[in-house]
């Protein structure tokens, strides 16, 4: 583990160490509340943050120009999704490490330093998601292992009332997991994950043909493919302030169908 001499000697040499990457699409409120938490519990280590706006409408572009002026600030005039969105914030970004949030992220102490300590101990390790806990301080099934075909299906339609969808659905959250351990894992969840660039530039970046969903299982799974490591980490916790919007809408809306439509392509590309 590296000490913090060197993390000073970083500093005064001003290396880009963690760039910290936000896609951002009409969450103007929880722009500014993760922006926030961010300068308020800085890594020790230089970084950088670059958000990505999705053509949001909703004054998030002058909110973070105004507030916030360290900020990278990329203002799309289409709406990228959240994998494409993702690349091109990583594409105009210096840092060792990329670290993704989502911007319903609450940033808790010192969450980023732990888990730059950790790649910089476990160099063999491409990617790590931190615990993430629910407002009310619950555990989120943040770390997963890879679907089987109808596994979506079995989450979002009646399918999933029938005992072997359950007991498929519960395997698949790791619900037999203990939480409480750092280990490698199938895939971890996209909202809040620290990646090394040399692994990126290995494997590459997300997968843009996927728009909103699936991109973090492609991912994650690439890297497993290249013998590139994924952690669960458990020594950090962060709050997330999930919403399952695609099983929360209904099969007629079209935040559903961008799920299935995703699945599809994912299908097609990575499953085996």
């Amino acid at each position: 583990m590296a000490g913090i001499n060197n993390y000073e000697l970083k500093i005064k040499n001003n290396k880009m160490e963690i760039s910290i990457i936000i896609n951002n699409y009409k969450t103007r409120g929880l722009l500014k509340q993760c922006l926030k938490g961010i300068y308020a519990n800085p890594p020790a280590v230089p970084f950088e943050v670059v958000v990505v706006d999705n053509n949001s409408g909703d004054g998030s572009v002058e909110l973070v120009q105004e507030m916030f002026p360290r900020v990278m600030v990329i203002a799309s005039k289409e709406n990228l999704g959240h994998h494409k969105g993702n690349n091109l914030g990583i594409k105009n970004s210096t840092g060792k490490y990329i670290l993704i949030l989502n911007t319903d992220i609450a940033v808790m102490d010192d969450a980023f330093d732990k888990m730059y300590r950790f790649l910089e101990d476990q160099p063999q390790v491409a990617l790590i998601g931190p615990k993430l806990k629910n407002p009310d301080g619950s555990i989120q099934m943040s770390c997963m292992r890879f679907p089987h075909l109808l596994t979506p299906f079995y989450r979002r339609t009646f399918l999933g009332k029938f005992k072997f969808a359950q007991d498929e659905v519960r395997q698949y959250l790791m619900e037999d997991f203990n939480h409480l351990e750092t280990k490698p894992v199938d895939w971890i969840l996209g909202a809040c994950e620290m990646v090394r660039r040399s692994a990126i530039d290995q494997v590459g970046g997300m997968d843009e043909d996927l728009f909103l969903y699936f991109g973090d299982v492609a991912w994650c799974k690439k890297f497993w493919l290249a013998g590139l490591p994924v952690y669960y980490f458990a020594d950090c916790e962060i709050i997330h302030y999930h919403k399952r919007e695609s099983a929360e809408s209904g099969i007629l809306s079209r935040i559903f169908w961008i799920h299935i439509l995703d699945w599809i392509r994912y299908l097609t590309k990575c499953y085996k």
